[in-house]
């Protein structure tokens, strides 16, 4: 009898986090690959959790997407994580197909280049008022300084 050996959550969770950090940056499967060294196949492996990353590989994958090497295990380490594949329902599984589309990039890329705390409040006042049906503004949404509450 073959003894096949699972992925765990910690390694669900990790994969997870490299896709979404790696499309964050703005690279390709292929690109993050050619820097590594490796197929794109290989990061297409790590990225489905059905192949493990070595604790070097994950340094160098780190300092490419330059974020330290805990921001892989940040929801791990909550004890959440049996649950870090994204389901339906959850908040994450929001942010996943949120960033699965090319505008959901395009508006975590804009919301990111902006250190300023009171420009990305803005910025989610915004979309949050557009969601809202609020497309002109004329509920006041969009002009609340940063923590205040809509009294639309």
């Amino acid at each position: 009898m073959k003894f096949v050996k699972r992925p765990t959550a910690i390694d669900q969770c990790l994969a997870w986090r490299l896709r979404e950090q790696r499309q964050l940056a703005g690279l390709s499967q292929t690109k993050l690959s050619e820097q590594l060294g490796i197929t794109f196949q290989q990061i297409q492996k790590y990225e489905k959790g059905s192949n493990r990353i070595s604790a070097s590989r994950l340094q160098q994958i780190a300092n490419i997407l330059q974020v330290p090497v805990g921001y892989f295990f940040e929801q791990a380490s909550t004890g959440h994580a049996a649950t870090q594949e994204p389901s339906k329902g959850e908040a994450t599984a929001d942010v996943a197909e949120l960033l699965a589309t090319n505008e959901g990039l395009r508006l975590a890329r804009a919301f990111f280049k902006s250190d300023n705390a009171d420009t990305r409040q803005r910025i989610v006042a915004v979309v949050e008022a557009m969601a809202n049906g609020d497309v002109d503004g004329s509920r006041g949404e969009v002009c609340h300084p940063a923590g205040a509450e809509s009294t639309a």
